[in-house]
C-alpha cells in the first residue's frame, strides 16, 4: 500500500489525479477502523491532515461559513457553536473524545454512511460541499452529495475541499437515538433548522434511508402552516396537532431496513418523535428569542 502524504492542494489534487484509487485520510475515524478489520485494502492512502487550508474556516463574501473539510468536530464545537449550532449538537454526539479530536466533517461526507451525525444538520441548513480536481472547483447542494449507501457524487479524481454553510438565522436542533447514551452509531437521527427570515424549515433524516435525506412535504406543511396562523409574526405557541402532524410526515419520509442496531418500524416510530420534539423545541428557542 502506497502512503502519499501532500503538503500543499495542489500536490493533493495531483496525486488524486494520478492515483484515483487512493483514499484519503483526514482524522482516520473510518478508514482505519476499515483497514484493520482487512474490511477495506486501497492500493494507496492519501493523507491530508498536512495541506494547511484544509485545516482552517473562515467566512466567505455572503456570509457563509466556509469550513474546511480537516477542520474537526472539537473545533466545530468550540469555536462554531453560535454560527452552526446544529452541527454543533450534533459534532457533541460524535464517539468520544478523542474520536472528536481526530473526526472532521470532510471526513463524515467522504464516508457518506447514512448514519453519519453531520448529515441531517447540514442538510437542514442547506449546505454545499466544495469539491475540487485538477480540473477545477463545483459545488454540489447536501442534498444532491448523497448517491447511495456509503456513496457520494465525487468523481473518482476530486477531493472535497470545504463545506460552504448559511450561519443559523434562527433555532436549530438535532436529535439522535442508539442502542446506548454515547458512543453509539445512530439508529435514528434527524436535524432541524427553523429559517424565519424566509419564513421555511429546514429538515434532515440519518440512519433511516440508503442516503440522508430531507423531508421535503414535512418542510413544506409545517412552514405552509405556521404562515397560515401568523405564527411567524406573532410567535404564539406551536399547536401540538401541529408539531404531532409534522412527525408524521417526517415519518413518511424515510425508507429505512431492519438491521443489528433496530427495526424499521423502531426507526420510523422514532423519527417521528424526534421530529415532533426538536420542532417543539426550536419553536419555543424562537418564542424566546423575541
Amino acid at each position: 500500500m502506497d502512503f502519499l502524504a501532500p503538503t500543499t492542494w495542489a500536490d493533493a489534487l495531483a496525486a488524486k489525479a494520478e492515483q484515483p484509487d487512493a483514499v484519503p485520510v483526514a482524522g482516520g475515524t473510518d478508514v482505519m477502523v476499515e483497514i484493520n478489520f482487512d474490511h477495506r485494502r486501497p492500493p494507496a492512502l492519501l493523507d491530508l491532515t498536512r495541506v494547511p487550508e484544509l485545516q482552517e474556516w473562515g467566512v466567505e463574501e455572503d456570509g457563509r461559513v466556509r469550513l474546511g473539510s480537516g477542520v474537526t468536530y472539537t473545533r466545530v464545537i468550540d469555536e462554531l457553536g453560535d454560527r452552526l449550532p446544529g452541527l454543533a449538537i450534533a459534532a457533541r454526539t460524535v464517539g468520544s473524545p478523542q474520536i472528536r479530536n481526530r473526526g472532521t466533517v470532510g471526513g463524515n461526507l467522504g464516508a457518506a454512511s447514512p448514519a453519519g451525525d453531520s448529515h441531517p444538520p447540514l442538510l437542514a441548513a442547506d449546505a454545499e460541499i466544495e469539491v475540487a480536481s485538477v480540473r477545477g472547483v463545483r459545488r454540489i447542494p447536501a442534498a444532491e452529495f448523497y448517491t447511495g449507501v456509503k456513496r457520494n457524487a465525487l468523481a473518482p479524481d476530486e477531493l472535497i475541499a470545504a463545506v460552504l454553510i448559511p450561519p443559523a438565522a434562527g433555532p436549530q436542533q438535532f436529535c439522535k437515538i442508539g442502542t446506548r447514551n454515547a458512543m453509539v452509531i445512530a439508529v435514528s437521527a434527524f436535524g432541524l433548522a427553523l429559517h424565519p427570515q424566509r419564513q421555511a424549515v429546514g429538515t434532515g433524516i440519518g440512519s433511516a434511508a440508503p442516503t440522508p435525506r430531507r423531508a421535503l412535504a414535512a418542510e413544506d406543511f409545517l412552514a405552509g402552516e405556521l404562515a397560515a396562523a401568523g405564527l411567524w409574526e406573532s410567535r404564539g405557541a406551536l399547536p401540538e396537532g401541529l408539531a404531532v402532524e409534522f412527525g408524521r410526515k417526517v415519518r413518511d419520509a424515510a425508507a429505512p431496513i431492519d438491521d443489528v442496531r433496530g427495526t424499521a418500524a423502531y426507526r420510523l416510530h422514532s423519527l417521528s418523535v424526534m421530529a415532533r420534539r426538536a420542532a417543539t423545541w426550536a419553536w419555543d428557542d424562537y418564542r424566546r428569542a423575541a
